[in-house]
C-alpha cells in the first residue's frame, strides 16, 4: 500500500510540474519573438542600443537551445523590460 500510494505522489508531482516547464517554454519563445520585432522595425533605436539588444538575444537564444527555459525567459524578461524603458511605445 505504501508503494502504490508513493508512487501515485510522485506521478501526481510529475503531471502537475508538467505545464510549469511548458509555459516557461512558450514564454521564452514568445519573449524572443517579440525581441526580434521590435529589432526589425524600429528604426530610431541607436546602433549601440541595437547592439546591446542583439547581444541579449543572442544569450536568450542560446539558453533556448541549451534546454534552459528558465534562464531564457529571465533573459528576454529583462530585455523587454529595457525596451520598454527606453521606448514606451513598444509593448
Amino acid at each position: 500500500m505504501k508503494h502504490s500510494a508513493i508512487a501515485g505522489l510522485f506521478i501526481t508531482t510529475a503531471l502537475l510540474a508538467s505545464p510549469v516547464f511548458a509555459a516557461d517554454k512558450d514564454l521564452c519563445k514568445q519573449n524572443i519573438s517579440q525581441i526580434q520585432q521590435v529589432l526589425d522595425s524600429d528604426p530610431a533605436t541607436s546602433e549601440n542600443a541595437k547592439d546591446n539588444v542583439q547581444a541579449g538575444l543572442d544569450k536568450a537564444k542560446a539558453a533556448q537551445a541549451a534546454g534552459d527555459d528558465k534562464g531564457c525567459v529571465g533573459i528576454t524578461s529583462g530585455l523587454l523590460e529595457k525596451i520598454q524603458t527606453r521606448n514606451p511605445t513598444n509593448k
